[in-house]
């Protein structure tokens, strides 16, 4: 019987020695960089449904090639590898070492999209698309000798998600993961610079049927007794329609969930109100500044822009339904001075998301932000790729130094994640519910 291999580079990194050394203080910062850690590659998943069942499967993750005994690596005929670009490095280095012992590699993911070239010095072949229309015509050429350098989408976009398989989540080990992802929608309808996702599915944006959805909370709930699940789509709940029958059909499996949205998903209070009943736990919510003439720059749509004033009011009204938040900011956007991160304290102070996410600009390749740059000739030499972590600079910044930004980000996360910190955000939550409670009686 053929083996493959679906290996998921996992981890979070940084390297700049004085944030690392934060990640390693700092409570609420260790428990995100845990969480995003553990979250299982479902495009391998979708890989290992699309599989012929005669074809035994090994689903694993290596949060870092040194915990890996490359002499004794598990033996198979062909391996699919997925990495982002800060563990890129570390997939080649365990390509190179399978290829080595003449096993076929297959390598895909974002950083291999934007690419395709660079992979192919250490993989046999590269997925350059979505899953679902390569991977079976890979797998043909594969056991009939013909595998081809490039697998590449067609007509990007236009993959009918109601075709999509159910992931193989029998997979993995249920004691491994603290919640597991499931995709309701690919792409997003706005158009931000620095974006790495959304684009890499093609133009436009769909959303599949709500019956393959359940289909897919069914399939988790035979492994998981009772799953917490995030959503792990750009932006969930763009259309109105589509997510109050999909929230009306969640509530009746009694998970918890987790989503990513944009900001006007506060201005529908009664799906709000629906949401938190179905088992809505938190919404993490990309604001990336409060300055209006940056977010012009980020989105050319001018929609972020239009909604900075209601920043603020937008995480009480959510908060107030018992949904938590998780506000996100990016500092080192061009034009961008010191004064950012006393906005950010004052943010928290005056919003009270239980959350706040802060990270720095990153240029990863495949996006206009990348492109930008680099004509402008502002990038670090290349490659810079095991920086790209959300918190290392690899660009040289307008409106601050490089040490200001450092410096800056260092005292803002330990102002916002240290264990006072994330308790008096955890007080406020709760009486805020007090309040909201005592008001509806």
């Amino acid at each position: 019987m053929p083996r493959i291999g679906l290996i998921a580079m996992s981890g979070v990194r940084i390297i700049h020695p004085d944030l690392a050394w934060l990640g390693v203080t700092l409570p609420q910062f260790v428990s995100r960089g845990h969480v995003i850690a553990s979250l299982p590659s479902l495009p391998l998943l979708i890989f290992g449904a699309l599989t012929p069942p005669d074809v035994e499967l090994e689903y694993f993750e290596v949060p870092h090639i040194e915990d890996l005994n490359l002499e004794k690596l598990p033996p198979f005929d062909l391996v699919a590898i997925a990495s982002y670009s800060a563990q890129i490095d570390e997939a080649y280095e365990l390509a190179d070492v399978y290829r080595a012992q003449k096993t076929k590699v297959v390598m895909g993911g974002p950083h291999v999209s934007a690419l395709p070239d660079e992979a192919l010095e250490h993989a046999d072949c590269v997925v350059l698309g979505e899953a679902e229309p390569l991977w079976p015509g890979l797998l043909d050429d594969f056991f009939s000798g013909r595998l081809k350098s490039i697998y590449r989408e067609e007509n990007p976009g236009t993959f009918d998600l109601a075709t999509s398989p159910i992931p193989r989540f029998d997979l993995l080990d249920p004691r491994q993961y603290n919640r597991i992802p499931i995709l309701t929608s690919r792409g997003c309808p706005h158009d931000c610079e620095f974006c790495a996702g959304s684009k890499n599915f093609g133009p436009g944006y769909r959303q599949k049927p709500v019956k393959n959805i359940i289909a897919e909370l069914e399939a988790l709930g035979q492994i998981w007794e009772r799953p917490f699940v995030e959503f792990a789509d750009d932006n969930t709940f763009v259309n109105p329609d589509w997510s109050n029958e999909l929230v009306d059909a969640i509530a009746p499996h009694k998970i918890r969930w987790f989503a990513e949205t944009d900001v006007s998903i506060a201005e529908n209070t009664d799906l709000l109100k629906k949401m938190r009943a179905a088992g809505c736990y938190q919404l993490l919510i990309g604001f990336e500044s409060q300055n209006p003439a940056r977010l012009d720059a980020i989105d050319r749509t001018g929609w972020k822009a239009s909604k900075a004033d209601s920043y603020i009011d937008a995480v009480r009204e959510i908060q107030s339904h018992g949904i938590t938040v998780n506000a996100c900011f990016i500092v080192g956007l061009d034009g961008d001075g010191p004064e950012v991160f006393d906005r950010i304290r004052e943010f928290d102070r005056v919003a009270e998301p239980l959350e706040i996410q802060v990270t720095v600009q990153t240029p990863f390749p495949g996006t206009r932000l990348y492109d930008r740059l680099q004509k402008e000739g502002r990038l670090d030499p290349l490659p810079f790729w095991n920086q790209c972590t959300l918190f290392d600079l690899v660009y040289d910044p307008i409106g601050m130094t490089r040490a200001e930004i450092e410096t800056g980000m260092f005292d803002l996360f330990r102002d916002l994640y240290d264990e006072k910190a994330y308790q008096r955000r955890k007080t406020q939550f709760r009486e805020l519910m007090r309040r909201v409670k005592k008001g509806r009686g």
